[in-house]
């Protein structure tokens, strides 16, 4: 499988990633446990937007861009394209995510001083996670052309699944990972501070801190197996892949941020991304058909995520409708105690 991804390329990405945490994490601790302004998630959601354009923008030079061979213009352009189409589709599914993220913090009243925290270790987990199921993919697309079927079947059913679920208020009480949870750890009946275990009467707990941790890793594996073959279906380049769908989670604490308070204002954005994943799993479908061009993939996302947000933006939310189509409620819920066997 062809990549641009040479030695020094994924070295200069792997150090940049480490750095970006880094300063993330320092920033976190030296601020401590306190609410984010809308004000500086704007700041940082623009900053990673512009990072994630300064890095495409030297990707397509350090592959040749400006060069006067056609072969080597030709190749920056196309992986340029490919890139910043793979991100905008993973931005758009990380929005889903978002929404996601703020029912679970809804439902289980985390205090917004404590969400930076619970949001930074959800974004370690979903890049280790996407960084092995891409290298997985890539081996198996090498491996077996019929993945990538299965990839754009998985996609249209995904899509389908999520335009019939668009907009219906689900139930958490009901949802098995929570169940799975409370059927195997003493829980807390309260917060306590930023800390993950806590004792009660003598009891050593989990705090509902800890429980919101484990659902949001559940999250991340649910958006990963939708996202990647998404992104597969854009490129097979897994510098690329990978790439693009780094950029777009990095940035993705500062967004929930800065959106937190406008979920309901997009509740049709689901049903855009319901047709995005099946227009990118019909694509794969046709791959040995006919091969839609990248470009018409960037421009039907672009148009399509449009379309439902100016739409989401006159059409007023029917009573109960959510901005995400994902299996979690929003409901308050103030975590309950244990019963006298743990349970």
């Amino acid at each position: 499988m062809f990549s641009v991804g040479t030695p020094l390329l994924w070295s200069l990405f792997v150090l940049f990633v480490i750095a970006a945490l880094a300063v993330d994490f320092l920033v976190l601790n030296r601020r401590g446990a306190r609410a984010v302004s809308i004000r500086e998630a704007a700041i940082w959601s623009l900053v990673w937007v512009a990072v994630s354009f300064v890095f495409v923008g030297w990707l397509w030079w350090y592959l040749g861009g400006n060069s006067p061979d056609p072969a080597a213009r030709g190749l920056a352009d196309a992986k340029a394209l490919e890139f910043i189409t793979g991100y905008l589709v993973e931005k758009a599914l990380a929005v889903d995510n978002i929404f996601v993220f703020l029912m679970l913090f809804t439902y289980f009243a985390v205090p917004a001083e404590f969400q930076r925290r619970v949001l930074m270790i959800g974004i370690i987990g979903a890049l280790v996670l996407r960084a092995v199921m891409i290298l997985m993919g890539a081996w198996l697309i090498s491996q077996f052309h019929w993945v990538m079927y299965v990839f754009g079947a998985f996609l249209v059913f995904t899509g389908i699944k999520m335009w019939w679920a668009a907009g219906q208020e689900p139930d958490l009480d009901a949802n098995p990972a929570l169940r799975w949870i409370e059927r195997r750890m003493k829980i807390a009946p309260a917060y306590d501070g930023e800390r993950f275990f806590t004792t009660v009467d003598g009891v050593r707990m989990a705090t509902p801190l800890l429980v919101v941790i484990v659902l949001i890793g559940f999250v991340d594996v649910v958006f990963a197996v939708d996202s990647i073959p998404a992104i597969f279906a854009i490129t097979r380049d897994p510098f690329i892949v990978l790439t693009s769908n780094v950029f777009a989670i990095l940035g993705l604490r500062a967004m929930y941020f800065l959106l937190a308070g406008m979920h309901e204002r997009f509740h049709l954005l689901s049903y855009g991304l319901a047709i995005v994943l099946v227009f990118i799993g019909t694509k794969m479908l046709l791959i040995d058909i006919y091969k839609i061009p990248v470009a018409w993939s960037l421009g039907v996302t672009i148009v399509v995520l449009a379309v439902t947000m100016l739409l989401s933006l006159r059409i007023p939310p029917r009573p109960g409708q959510t901005g995400s189509a994902y299996p979690f409620g929003a409901r308050k819920r103030e975590p309950r105690a244990p019963s006298e066997d743990g349970r």
